[in-house]
C-alpha cells in the first residue's frame, strides 16, 4: 500500500480548526506555539475563536490553514504515520514541503502570510473574480475563456477533477466566460466568493514580490518526493521546490493531473491532512477505487491510524 499525504489550500478555513487536536496532543500545541512566535501575534486564538471575518482575510487564512495542517501532520507522524509521496493544493504545497522536510515551519508560516498579502494587493478590490465551472471538459472551458477575454485576463485557475474547473481573471471577463460556459453546456457555472483572482496572470505582481522573499529562504532537498502544482510532476531538489512555489502564484493548479500521476506511481491510499475533506472528494472523482482518509481531529486521526496500521495494510 503506497500512501500519499495531501494538504488542503484556501477554502478549507473554519473557526475552531486545529482546536481539538491542540486540546488532546502536545505535538499540535507545539506547532501553534511556534507559529504564534514566528508571526508575532496569536494565530492560534484567531483559528480557535475567530472572529470569522478576520480569519477570512487571505493574509490570515493562508497561515491558519498551513498551521492547522502541520499540527495534524505532527500528531500523525508521532503515531507512526509516514507518507511515500506528498502533494498540496495551492497553498497546501507549502504544508507538503514542510512534511517533506524541504521547508521549515517558521519560514513557511511567514512566507504564506506574505503570499496572502501580496495576492490580495495585486488586484484592486472588485476588479478580479473567480468562478466554478461544473460539467464541462477542460478544452471547452479554455475555449470559452479565449472567446470571453476581449483583451482582458480570464483562464483556468484550478483544474480540480474531470468536469470541475475554476476560472479566474478580470471580473467582466469572468462573467462573460461564465455565460459562454453555460451556452457550451456546463451543468453549473457560478461566481465564487473570493477576495482575489488567484492563479492567473493578474497575480504576476504578487509572484514577483514573493520570488524575492523565497529567494532568501533556506530550502532543502525533499526527503519525500513531492508532486507539485505547476507542472504536476515529481520534484526532489531544493531549487525545484522553491521554483514551484514561485511559479504557482500565477499558474493554474493542476490537481487532477497530480492525482493521476500519484496513482500511476502506485499510490492507493490518500490521506488528507488538515481542515475539511475537500481534497478527499476530488481524489475520489479523479481516481476511482483508491482509498481516501483524512486527519483533522482526534476522531479522524484514530480512524486513519487504524486504516494505515501494518495489520490493515495486509488485509
Amino acid at each position: 500500500m503506497s500512501v500519499a499525504f495531501v494538504f488542503p489550500g484556501q477554502g478549507s478555513q473554519k473557526v475552531g480548526m486545529g482546536k481539538a487536536l491542540t486540546e488532546s496532543f502536545p505535538e499540535a500545541r507545539a506547532v501553534f506555539a511556534e507559529a504564534d512566535d514566528a508571526l508575532g501575534f496569536s494565530l492560534s486564538r484567531l483559528c480557535f475563536e475567530g472572529p470569522e471575518a478576520e480569519l477570512q482575510l487571505t493574509a490570515n487564512t493562508q497561515p491558519a490553514i498551513l498551521v492547522a495542517s502541520v499540527a495534524a501532520l505532527r500528531v500523525l507522524e508521532a503515531r507512526g504515520g509516514r507518507p511515500d509521496r506528498v502533494a498540496g493544493h495551492s497553498l497546501g504545497e507549502y504544508s507538503a514541503l514542510v512534511a517533506a522536510r524541504a521547508l521549515g515551519l517558521k519560514d513557511a508560516v511567514v512566507a504564506v502570510r506574505r503570499r496572502g498579502q501580496y495576492m490580495q494587493e495585486a488586484v484592486p478590490a472588485g476588479e478580479g473574480a473567480m468562478a466554478a465551472i461544473i460539467g464541462l471538459e477542460l478544452p471547452a472551458v479554455e475555449q470559452a475563456c479565449r472567446e470571453a477575454a476581449h483583451d482582458q485576463v480570464v483562464s483556468p485557475a484550478n483544474i480540480n477533477a474531470p468536469h470541475q474547473v475554476v476560472i479566474a481573471g478580470h471580473s467582466g471577463a469572468v462573467d462573460r466566460a461564465v455565460e459562454a460556459c453555460r451556452a457550451a453546456g456546463a451543468r453549473k457555472a457560478v461566481r465564487l466568493a473570493v477576495s482575489a483572482p488567484f492563479h492567473c496572470a493578474l497575480m504576476a505582481p504578487a509572484q514577483e514580490r514573493l520570488a524575492a522573499d523565497l529567494g532568501r529562504v533556506r530550502f532543502r532537498d525533499a526527503e519525500v518526493p513531492l508532486v507539485n502544482n505547476v507542472d504536476a510532476r515529481i520534484v526532489r531538489t531544493a531549487g525545484e521546490c522553491r521554483e514551484g512555489l514561485v511559479r504557482q502564484v500565477s499558474a493554474p493548479v493542476r490537481w487532477q493531473q497530480a492525482v493521476e500521476l500519484l496513482v500511476r506511481d502506485g499510490t492507493s491510499t490518500f490521506v488528507e491532512v488538515g481542515p475539511d475533506t475537500v481534497l478527499s472528494g476530488l481524489v475520489k472523482r479523479v481516481a476511482k477505487g483508491v482509498r481516501a482518509l483524512h486527519v483533522e481531529d482526534p476522531g479522524s486521526l484514530e480512524k486513519a491510524l487504524a486504516a494505515l496500521s501494518p495489520a490493515a495494510r495486509t488485509t
